[in-house]
């Protein structure tokens, strides 16, 4: 697996786990829809986006006339609390927060045939709303409103007003939704989508490049090695040549044994091959099949590269030497004090002359 697989690969894991993420923290506003009568006998119709959908709620739309529990307000038990049920006409159970999980709520109104839910807050608590959590009691349409709202219902229903709800879909809520965040998303986007390109762009331009510059090198290479096969040997074998009389002479390209006629051409390594097997092979390979000897360098027409070495100078000396006879010490100008220096300034290689000296000093 190639390493752009697996940077793609990491890629898609980092998208998909920021989507799950991202997909945990947006939530779903609710539109809600009341119509009653009120005591003057006209119909009032009240609107607003004040619901927030539960986590795990259908999101749908949901309809029918607003029943509260029976006793508690808060809707709690696993016995019937509600004065209707699924044969009834639609109906949605508005409970209070408090008591028992919102799962316990949703359930015990779902299992009586409530159409959809409606959990208000706390007292106290004005017109806030949360993200209810209830992956227990899922398949059912539930939302939360504030205390106000859901206590206006409330006491229209207690003083024995008919309300008729409607829950519809509103708009989606969270980080990723917010508009500094789409403009940060889509300059991030943009960017990513720059760099991607502009690294494949010249990964491509890179790779062309090696390429035309690998494919001029080799018609270069080769215009050489058709001047270095014009500067071979081509000579024709007659009957008597070593190379006819004897089966263990052949071809090492084509592997057939050489005959008398046929035209042959030496390489400057003296191995002899077919004119029409070696050319081929020189034009690609430039080298002899058997020694592998370049026949570009061998003949001149591609100069052998060759390092630059840094050749230090000899250093200077002082050379003592007597007529006819060898040098008698050596001595670096550069460094006279160096002790082995010292020590070689009484060294003779002439014998006779350290005799004579000798003698001398006696």
């Amino acid at each position: 697996m190639g390493k752009e697989t697996q940077h793609g690969l990491l890629l898609l894991l980092c998208l998909s786990g920021l989507a799950r993420c991202s997909a945990a923290l947006v939530f779903w506003t609710a539109v809600v829809e009341i119509s009653y009568v009120n005591s003057n006998n006209k119909t009032e119709d009240r609107y607003c986006e004040c619901g927030v959908y539960g986590r795990s709620s259908l999101l749908t739309k949901a309809s029918g006339i607003v029943a509260l529990p029976k006793g508690d307000p808060r809707g709690c038990g696993p016995d019937p609390v509600y004065t209707r049920n699924s044969s009834s006409p639609p109906w949605i159970a508005l409970i209070k927060r408090g008591n028992c999980t919102f799962s316990e709520k949703i359930n015990a109104a779902k299992r009586q045939g409530a159409s959809g839910v409606v959990v208000y807050n706390v007292d106290g608590s004005g017109n806030s709303t949360t993200h209810m959590s209830h992956s227990d009691a899922a398949g059912i349409v539930a939302i939360m409103v504030g205390n106000v709202q859901g206590m206006e219902v409330v006491n229209l229903v207690k003083n024995g007003t008919e309300v008729y709800m409607l829950i519809d879909v509103g708009s989606p809520h969270g980080p990723w939704m917010d508009t500094y965040w789409l403009y940060f998303l889509s300059i991030a986007f943009f960017i990513v989508t720059a760099a991607s390109i502009s690294y494949f762009v010249f990964v491509s331009a890179n790779r062309l490049y090696g390429m035309r510059m690998h494919r001029r090198d080799e018609r270069r290479l080769k215009s050489e090695a058709k001047k270095a096969i014009g500067r071979l040997q081509v000579r024709k074998l007659k009957t008597g040549d070593d190379e006819t009389d004897s089966d263990s002479h052949m071809c090492a390209v084509c592997i057939d044994a050489y005959k008398s006629g046929e035209v042959v051409t030496v390489l400057i390594c003296d191995h002899i091959f077919h004119k029409s097997c070696i050319e081929p092979w020189l034009l690609e390979k430039r080298t002899c099949p058997m020694c592998k000897c370049d026949i570009l360098k061998a003949l001149g027409v591609e100069e052998e590269s060759k390092d630059d070495i840094s050749v230090e100078s000899t250093p200077e000396v002082t050379v003592i030497t007597i007529t006819g006879g060898e040098p008698i010490y050596e001595v670096p100008l550069n460094d006279p004090a160096d002790p082995d220096l010292l020590r070689q300034q009484n060294s003779y290689d002439n014998r006779a002359f350290e005799g004579d000296s000798r003698a001398a000093r006696e």
